[in-house]
């Protein structure tokens, strides 16, 4: 079985998932900043990398106290490995799915093997046949996003198991407030702002427009099955994300997914 002293430095840069036993919370807390995130995010984040370890020592004592966290601690950081210079669009979630092997540390997405997918995530997948007529998947891989630069982002990376919600005010959103500023004021060698969309589904998402800047919002309901109906259907996320990439002269994401992951 592999232990965290038997990784590569730049292992957890891949996309793939880290084996679940790899590497725990308090191991996570000890590394160094820059072999927990891509070295850019790393640079990003030094402001709140005290917070930041006060949540991972937050997660180990959950664990030690008996509770278990979602997602796993290979997964938990995810969504920073994708480097910040390669985000071309962000969206913006909740906290990740309670239940066990949904969460894999991007937001909205699931394993590719779970079956059935999550009921919002169905609800996305049918707008967006209804915006750009593409399929829905039976799978939750968004990982083909991730690779275009689709930062999916959750406002509280971390959950406990059967209990949506329940690591929301534990030190996250600093977190993920100071990363979402960071992304908004990039500016190229000229100073002329680095494209960016942001697609911001329900009213935790919506908090974060004031750290957004100037940056093009696409705000609505949240895909829920409580909410979608709400705004959600007919708002055009996606086609809506690409027109405002390319104004920007940016080309478009390519939002088809494969049939399988």
């Amino acid at each position: 079985m592999p232990t965290s002293d038997s990784l590569d430095s730049d292992a957890l840069f891949d996309l793939e998932p880290v084996p679940a036993e790899a590497v725990g919370f308090a191991e996570l807390a000890r590394l160094p900043l820059t072999e927990l995130v891509a070295p850019d995010w790393a640079e990003a984040l030094a402001p709140v990398e005290g917070p930041l370890r006060e949540v991972l020592e937050f997660l180990s004592r959950e664990v030690a106290g008996g509770h278990a966290v979602l997602p796993p601690a290979s997964n938990l950081l995810r969504a920073f490995r994708q480097p910040l210079a390669d985000v071309r669009v962000l969206i913006v979630g909740q906290d990740p799915y309670p239940t066990p092997g949904h969460a894999v540390g991007l937001s909205f997405a699931v394993d590719g093997s779970t079956r059935p997918i999550p009921r919002s995530l169905a609800n996305i997948y049918k707008e967006l046949d209804a915006d750009l007529g593409l399929p829905p998947r039976i799978h939750g891989d968004l990982s083909r996003w991730a690779d275009q630069g689709v930062l999916l982002l959750n406002r509280v990376l971390s959950v406990r198991v059967g209990e949506a919600g329940s690591h929301r005010g534990k030190g996250w959103e600093a977190i993920t407030a100071t990363a979402i500023g960071a992304l908004a004021n990039r500016v190229t060698a000229n100073g002329v702002p680095v494209p960016l969309v942001a697609i911001l589904w329900g009213k935790d998402a919506e908090a974060v427009r004031p750290l957004l800047g100037s940056t093009p919002v696409i705000a609505s309901a949240h895909p829920s099955p409580l909410s979608a109906a709400r705004g959600f259907f007919g708002s055009r996320p996606f086609s809506r994300a690409n027109t405002l990439l390319q104004e920007q002269g940016d080309g478009t994401v390519d939002w088809e997914l494969p049939p399988l992951p």
